[in-house]
């Protein structure tokens, strides 16, 4: 389910795509970020975040999201559909075949162990650990967003040279 920041935008603003089934922590992030003055898009799950990216009008500066994500049913990924329920890496890699000029953030509590949970052992993405510290969570959004847009395969995403970043 997509919701949209109530808050008027303004006409330099830049749009995140937040992606998180942890309603406390969205709303915090959605806060921090309105309060900004970006415009956020909201969506609990990845089938949902890939039809928006699919579908918004506008551009898309930035998907903020969770690295583990729950589906609600199993669901294969597959190239047959479009939108599948996948965890938050595997919806950067799609996302960004969508939106080339999209920068990412992956969410997570424990970076190390997780990351390596789901066979990720080097990666471009920039990770932000949870619980998010407030005084420095828009810089570092800010600083993502000067940054140039990752490149990222689905075919490669395991042999990725660069360091992963972390951050939190």
């Amino acid at each position: 389910m997509l919701k949209t920041s109530s808050s008027e935008p303004s006409v330099l603003a830049h749009t995140v795509l937040l992606v998180s089934d942890e309603t406390i922590h969205a709303q915090l992030c959605r806060s921090l970020l309105e309060e900004a003055g970006f415009i956020v898009l909201w969506t609990n799950d990845s089938s949902d975040a890939l039809k928006v990216c699919a579908q918004h009008d506008g551009p898309i500066h930035l998907l903020l999201t969770d690295l583990i994500l729950s589906p609600p049913e199993f669901q294969l990924a597959s190239t047959a559909n479009p939108f599948p329920h996948v965890n938050g890496f595997e919806l950067a890699i799609r996302a960004t075949e969508a939106r080339p000029d999209l920068r990412v953030v992956l969410l997570c509590k424990d970076p190390e162990k997780e990351l390596t949970a789901h066979g990720i052992t080097r990666t471009r993405l920039p990770v932000l650990t949870k619980p998010i510290d407030r005084r420095n969570f828009l810089i570092f959004i800010q600083e993502i967003l000067r940054q140039a847009p990752p490149v990222l395969s689905r075919s490669r995403h395991t042999d990725i040279e660069q360091e992963t970043e972390w951050f939190g």
